[in-house]
């Protein structure tokens, strides 16, 4: 089966509010315990509707049908949707910084048929052609994966806390960009 990607427009917010849970809630089996797939879906997961409007946020459609997303961001936040959101998103400064690679999900259904790979292709180039040298990322458990055969590097492993009290571990990535 094949899919296009494109780049997010406000009207896809909606496929994407629906996409990104049941990607958690699948995916994640086995690397989270379901009390904190809910408590990311709550608290972490979500759009960050700056990215669409910025537009370096992507989706992969099957026909009509939103079946992946993510992207890339000259921002400094470094993870998570609009419910995050409490602070000011500066521009980062391509020379010193690097960009952001944020919120990629994959509907279950469609994993490992490269659409990962390819919205990560296309914004590597993206980002490359912004004018930035490196990219960051926060990942989550099973997103480390794929970031590592992009060349990703650990550069730690830590814990966001839910306000539930619950950890949620997360691997903070970086990648050096050759053009």
């Amino acid at each position: 089966m094949s899919f296009l990607i494109e780049r997010a427009r406000p009207a896809h917010v909606k496929c994407l509010n629906e996409l990104i849970p049941c990607s958690a809630r699948t995916l994640s089996t086995g690397f989270y315990t379901p009390a904190q797939v809910e408590g990311a879906i709550k608290e972490i997961f979500g759009i960050d509707t700056q990215l669409i409007a910025d537009g370096t946020y992507f989706v992969a459609r099957h026909g009509a049908t939103i079946v992946g997303c993510g992207g890339w961001s000259r921002r400094r936040t470094l993870y998570g949707g609009d419910q995050m959101k409490g602070h000011q998103d500066d521009l980062l400064n391509p020379e010193k910084e690097p960009a952001r690679i944020r919120a990629f999900f994959v509907h279950p259904e469609w994993g490992r048929r490269g659409i990962g790979s390819t919205l990560m292709q296309t914004c590597e180039k993206a980002a490359l052609e912004g004018g930035f040298s490196a990219l960051a990322l926060v990942a989550t458990l099973p997103g480390e994966q794929l970031y590592r055969r992009f060349g990703y590097e650990v550069q730690k492993r830590y814990d966001h806390i839910l306000s539930c009290g619950l950890h949620f571990p997360l691997v903070s990535m970086e990648k050096k960009l050759s053009s």
